[in-house]
């Protein structure tokens, strides 16, 4: 386990806390919308909780995730506000700032997981987040109000099982509330505690 990690992890693992809404969003470019569904979302951000787990490798914690037109930008901090980490990705450049240091790549899964050890589906996971699929995932089944419940998706080194566990409303879309994203010895827990659609002021 990477050293920050080692310190982090013992620091909440009993406490998860969300920051607040007003900390994170980008108020001087964006302001929050409705919508119908998910898909007409160019711009959005999300707070949440993470948990990771492998055979290296187990934390929780916080997580920001802000997706807009030209990438994607992933925060994970502590329950006093602390960045333990940020991956962003912006128009196909991925820039990872953890421990006082910060890394580039033109790849961010193979970044964060070359820097960090932390192994997930970064170019996929805001479409999962949204309740949506790839063109190339296979869904596996169905729950009782026809929406998908679990799915599998591909990947270059082994394929990805996806759970949507339950779904919740938010800014006026129906989205999943926790998903289960798993393969190997690799599992990780994500919860939607709010999402939300923006539109650039």
């Amino acid at each position: 386990m990477p050293r920050f990690f080692k310190l982090y992890y013992f620091a909440i693992v009993t406490a998860l806390l969300l920051l607040s809404a007003c900390s994170t969003l980008p108020t001087q470019e964006y302001q929050p919308i409705d919508v119908a569904n998910t898909q007409e979302a160019n711009n959005w951000e999300l707070q949440g909780k993470i948990a990771f787990k492998s055979a290296t490798d187990k934390f929780s914690t916080n997580l920001y995730w802000f997706h807009h037109l030209q990438g994607n930008e992933l925060r994970l901090t502590t329950p006093l506000g602390t960045n333990v980490l940020t991956l962003q990705n912006v128009q196909g450049l991925a820039t990872l700032e953890v421990d006082g240091k910060t890394y580039h790549d033109n790849n961010a899964q193979a970044l964060l997981e070359g820097v960090s050890g932390i192994t997930i589906p970064f170019s996929d996971i805001p479409l999962w987040l949204t309740g949506r699929i790839g063109a190339n995932d296979k869904v596996i089944s169905y729950n009782s109000a026809g929406q998908i419940q679990q799915f599998t998706s591909p990947d270059a080194q082994s394929d990805w099982k996806v759970s949507f566990i339950n779904w919740q409303h938010q800014s006026g879309a129906l989205l999943p509330r926790q998903l289960k994203i798993e393969r190997n010895d690799v599992q990780i827990k994500i919860q939607t505690n709010l999402w939300q659609a923006l539109m650039p002021k």
